[in-house]
């Protein structure tokens, strides 16, 4: 079950400013109130910067001894007026750029919500659903962060630093320098900290992502674990993935940790020196005290902000990776899309034509096709199985029908025209598709069943929903709790197979497609329930084309005429009765024996089913 990313998403490596200069467009609408909120925090700094000067001011009037109360008083009352000052601009700043961020995380999230939609299987075969999860979720939060907060206060704690310097420096040159001494080492350092906390905040994320995948998949697949009492060697898995991830956090965790070390520790170091310096500086008479408390008051404000650019540091780079792992998902193309000028077909009438049809996965050698050279045509309104052994390519070929996947050569043909000439959303209403895993959403079963179905005028939501239940044989769904409004949980876990099977099939009878393509949807239904649903679907879907994939004789009777698969391509085609009598394969995919039966032995299975109504 450990899923890993595929190599093939690990992006080129991008600077900094190539990185957050993509988020300018988005950034454009709330320029101002970004500009507005960091004005307010730029402010917010040098209130608290003056306070220094204030006391600075106060000890020199004190100690000159002439209106000493008076003089306390006003300092007082200043470094009031001053920090409520600060409040006042602090909340200021969160009023101003709270919301517009968080509109800024909910517009880049549903762009991503729908450029998933957008992108073809093929990429969703090679992403774990977990990646997917942390980069819309965490990822963009952790961006909303930085925006709100982080982006803002690196910027106003770097000039906060400058401009106390200046007032250190106005303190004394000496002081100053010594102080700004202390900044060399960390500059040096900081230019190694960014390469190694930048590859180790990505690692942290995509194993993370990794481990998200691991969850969701022990979870969909709780009851094959339990069955098969795996459920040690899942928490085993587990357990590994969590100490990649606990041993990645630690190292960035040491990484930052030494960098803020060395943060802390060195201007702290410089003070001591400083300290040493100045006093020597006052009793020597070249420094008044007043500025030597300033500049040590205005020293101890930047500390707090001198720590925080190293921290501010590190959740810039860890939203750098973020954004890079958002951008990936962003960048990958969408390759099935609508042609410029789509067209419509003159006669609507469910007529399917594959021509020289080829087809190899991605991921797969480039002569291991799946689909090789194959033909073949669905006449209106006729049912047609597809019959051939595990591994021929028949659900493979389902997924062309309707550019889940793109034929890689040849022509798939829709009523006269290329399935590539369509609208890809036209061409999805036209061709319905049932699955053989039946996946449902956490929804209702109305909801459920009516996903495709398109308004019909003079009909209700209500009739079309009861017809398709009818025709799925649903009748099921009258017993639950609340009925069609009850929630059938998680892709539909609560409900059996073939529950699920005939809700996956109702789905597909209410979208009334012109061609309805079924994987095999009916397998778990028992005999009875199958003949009574293939005689509804003739009845409500008259005129509709069906291609439907069988494995069992009573399925493959019910349909016009037979194709027969191998190896790829279409071998054989003709009535049940014609394939019986002349393909010594035919009789052998539908009897699925070991070895190949006789006509004899398939006509007495064939009389067993229809007689005995069993599969």
């Amino acid at each position: 079950m450990h899923h890993q990313q595929n190599d093939q998403t690990r992006p080129r490596t991008t600077t900094l400013t190539e990185t957050f200069g993509r988020l300018v467009p988005h950034l454009r609408p709330i320029m101002a109130r970004l500009v507005l909120g960091s004005i307010c925090a730029l402010l917010a700094s040098v209130v608290a910067l003056t306070i220094p000067r204030v006391l600075g001011w106060l000890v020199n009037t004190v100690l000159d001894g002439d209106g000493v109360a008076s003089a306390v008083w006003l300092g007082v009352g200043i470094v009031a007026l001053l920090g409520i000052f600060e409040a006042l601009l602090v909340w200021l700043r969160r009023i101003f750029v709270i919301s517009p961020t968080a509109e800024i995380e909910t517009d880049l999230r549903l762009n991503l919500f729908r450029h998933l939609q957008q992108l073809p299987v093929a990429f969703h075969d090679r992403w774990g659903s977990g990646q997917l999860l942390s980069r819309s979720m965490g990822d963009l939060s952790l961006l909303r962060r930085w925006l709100a907060f982080g982006s803002i206060m690196l910027v106003v704690s770097s000039l906060t630093v400058i401009a106390g310097l200046a007032f250190m420096f106005s303190s004394s040159w000496i002081l100053g320098l010594i102080y700004l001494a202390g900044a060399i080492p960390i500059t040096i350092r900081a230019f190694k900290f960014r390469t190694v906390f930048r590859d180790a905040s990505r690692l942290s994320q995509d194993q993370a992502g990794d481990l998200a995948t691991t969850v969701e998949e022990a979870v969909h697949g709780i009851r094959v674990i339990k069955a098969f009492g795996r459920g040690r060697e899942a928490l085993d898995g587990f357990h590994a993935q969590a100490q990649k991830l606990r041993e990645t956090e630690i190292h960035k965790a040491r990484t930052l940790a030494g960098f803020m070390a060395l943060v802390v520790a060195l201007p702290e170091v410089t003070l001591g020196i400083g300290l040493f310096t100045g006093i020597w500086l006052a009793a020597e008479g070249q420094l008044l005290v007043g500025d030597l408390a300033a500049f040590f008051a205005t020293a101890a404000f930047l500390a707090g902000h001198v720590e925080g650019i190293g921290m501010l540091l590190g959740m810039t780079l860890t939203t750098k990776t973020a954004l890079d792992r958002h951008y990936e998902v962003i960048d990958s193309p969408v390759t099935i899309t609508s042609p410029p000028s789509p067209r419509v077909p003159a006669d609507p009438t469910g007529h399917l034509v594959l021509r020289d049809v080829s087809f190899g996965y991605p991921d797969a050698p480039a002569d291991a096709n799946v689909i090789d050279g194959l033909d073949l045509e669905v006449r209106p309104g006729e049912t047609m199985a597809l019959v051939g052994g595990t591994g021929c390519g028949k659900s493979t070929l389902m997924h062309l029908i309707p550019r889940l996947y793109e034929a890689t050569s040849g022509s798939v043909e829709l009523d006269g025209l290329d399935v590539r000439e369509y609208d890809v959303e036209a061409l999805r209403t036209a061709v319905a598709v049932a699955f053989e895993d039946s996946i449902l959403f956490s929804s209702s079963v109305r909801e459920n069943v009516l996903l495709g179905a398109r308004p019909e005028p003079g009909r209700s939501e209500d009739e079309m929903l009861a017809e398709a239940l009818e025709v799925a044989q649903a009748h099921f769904v009258h017993e639950l709790p609340a009925g069609v409004d009850t929630l059938i949980g998680e892709e539909g876990l609560s409900l059996s197979g073939g529950q699920r099977q005939r809700l996956a099939l109702a789905r597909a009878i209410a979208a009334k497609p012109r061609l309805l393509v079924l994987d095999d949807p009916l397998s778990a239904l028992d005999v009875r329930t199958e003949e009574a649903v293939t005689a509804r679907l003739r009845t409500v879907l008259e005129g509709t084309s069906t291609l439907i994939v069988a494995h069992r004789p009573s399925t493959v009777m019910l349909a016009d005429r037979v194709a027969l698969m191998d190896a790829g391509r279409i071998v054989d085609v003709g009535t049940h009765a014609e394939l019986l009598a002349r393909s010594e394969h035919y009789r052998y995919v539908i009897a699925a024996g070991d070895e190949p039966p006789s006509v004899e032995d398939v006509l007495n299975t064939e009389g067993t089913t229809t007689e005995g109504g069993r599969a």
